[in-house]
């Protein structure tokens, strides 16, 4: 009789994990793609439940790549698509709370209500960087939805502000607390996904801003008509029903916000080793990286990550002087306020509409500084109508808008998706994103001095400034494409001579990591 000793148990066990594992090829593009599951059902599978259909993964676990893409779509997008929708809609409408009497209740100038919006992004600015920091060194789960928690609180405290002093306070710090949503989630999104998918949902995710724009147009339209409802002006309902709504949903984000795959509870056992095979094809999400100042220092002394903030940067200003001064914009055509609180809707949702489109084309073409540069010169034909049509053609300006919407938003959420798809290791790369959003939101500061009431109606000062802004946009995405393509040839050419890549990306330097351009 047999028997089986220790060894030969050990080899048995040995053998069969083994077997359980996936075999993980990488394409030219730093991480296979190839179409294996979009968001909410955008190229899905056959069903076959046994094989994925590029045929990248040797599968014996029997689970759809397909399958489980879309099952991490619908439970992270939704809530975080929400979180931001509810942020740039908090940090916006006081656009539309001028149009319904702000300034002239807290007895607000010109030059008082354009240092309100300054406030707001110095907070902004402020805090991003050690938001990030704080996300690293805690969890998504207790640190998204308490910032949404504390912002939600503070945009409602707006609605009471009976001084110009507390409300400016007030914009300071909500300021300070939305500042670690957008480079916060960016981060999260890396850790879930693989390179080539990260930035589909991350525009997925900034599309929610635009919607906002379309959202709270129709919602300020509506509240518009709750003036001297309980003695408060219609102005304050805005603030107060919008903030107290940013609450109630931060309540539920901390049950539906999770952590990291490896401790997902909606994912079986095979599902999360699963997850982490894919992921370790391409990005540096499995590896463990203890936190480390070196590593914030890394994302500072990298000339790209510097040319990612600038490609920001430039579309800062023209996407928020857009969205904070559209309602007044739109009103000086010679609009009656609550006309212009409605007619802001079909141009946001005209951008909502191309930013998923670009989203989707960049996505299955592994392109990115191409749809931005196509992206930024439609906004800047919009502009060059704003700037040139004469007043008494509100409709040709109007139209002018569209564009100018229709490629800010699907430029900037293509930028603000390239340093996470692109940077490693996990410190540097959180760092990087925040200090892309930072170094970018100096232009907001500058722009929210620039719609000055003495350049009504034509906005010769701001429209100029937007339009000066994207040009220079064409030229720093221009030349970063460049460098991220020549470093790749200098890879190509390390790997060619016979130089192997690490087997577990470490860093962007790595000769497996390639760029994505």
């Amino acid at each position: 009789m047999s028997q089986t000793t220790p060894t030969s148990q050990s080899q048995s066990q040995s053998q069969a994990l083994d077997d359980e594992k996936i075999a993980v090829e990488e394409d030219g593009n730093g991480g296979d793609l190839s179409g294996n599951g979009s968001a909410f059902g955008i190229g899905k599978g056959n069903g076959d439940e046994s094989e994925v259909s590029d045929g990248s993964f040797a599968n014996p676990t029997g689970i759809n790549e397909k399958a489980l893409v879309r099952k991490l779509d619908w439970k992270l997008l939704p809530p975080l698509t929400l979180l931001y929708l509810l942020s740039f809609l908090d940090r916006s409408n006081i656009g539309n709370a001028k149009l319904d009497g702000l300034t002239t209740s807290l007895h607000i100038t010109g030059n008082q209500y354009l240092l309100t919006l300054t406030i707001y992004f110095i907070g902004y600015v402020l805090f991003e960087v050690p938001c990030n920091i704080i996300l690293k060194r805690t969890t998504p789960k207790i640190w998204l939805p308490t910032l949404m928690l504390l912002w939600g609180i503070v945009a409602t405290l707006m609605g009471i502000s009976s001084t110009y002093a507390g409300f400016l306070a007030a914009r300071f710090f909500l300021g300070v607390t939305e500042s670690g949503l957008f480079p916060g989630v960016v981060f999260y999104l890396s850790m879930w996904y693989k390179r080539t998918e990260t930035h589909y949902r991350v525009a997925l995710f900034f599309s929610a801003a635009s919607l906002a724009g379309a959202f709270g147009g129709i919602l300020a339209y509506g509240i518009g008509f709750m003036n001297d409802v309980g003695g408060l002006e219609g102005w304050r309902w805005i603030f107060i029903i919008e903030g107290l709504l940013t609450v109630v949903v931060s309540l539920f984000a901390y049950l539906f916000i999770h952590n990291y795959p490896s401790t997902a509870p909606f994912l079986t056992e095979p599902e999360r080793s699963f997850v982490h095979a894919r992921l370790k094809s391409s990005t540096d999400a499995t590896n463990t990286e203890p936190f480390d100042w070196a590593n914030v220092r890394a994302a500072f002394v990298d000339y790209k990550c510097w040319l990612y903030s600038l490609g920001f940067h430039t579309m800062s200003l023209p996407l928020y002087t857009l969205s904070l001064f559209f309602p007044t914009i739109i009103s000086a055509l010679g609009y009656k306020s609550a006309t212009a609180q409605l007619l802001t809707v079909p141009p946001y949702a005209f951008a909502t509409i191309l930013t998923i489109i670009i989203a989707i084309l960049s996505e299955k073409t592994h392109k990115r500084a191409p749809f931005i540069l196509l992206s930024t010169s439609f906004a800047i034909i919009g502009y060059i109508i704003l700037l040139t049509t004469p007043h008494s053609h509100p409709g040709i300006s109007y139209l002018g808008t569209f564009f100018a919407a229709g490629g800010i938003y699907p430029s900037t959420a293509i930028v603000l998706s390239w340093p996470a798809a692109n940077v490693s290791g996990q410190t540097k790369r959180a760092t990087a994103t925040a200090m892309t959003i930072t170094i970018g939101n100096l232009g907001a500061v500058l722009g929210t001095q620039l719609y000055r009431p003495s350049t009504s109606p034509r906005w010769f000062l701001g429209h100029g400034f937007a339009l000066g802004y994207l040009v220079a946009n064409l030229g720093v995405v221009a030349t970063l494409w460049y460098c991220l393509e020549r470093e790749n040839r200098v890879k190509k050419r390390r790997e060619e001579s016979g130089e192997v890549g690490e087997e577990v990306l470490r860093n962007d330097g790595d000769v497996g990591w390639v760029f994505q351009t």
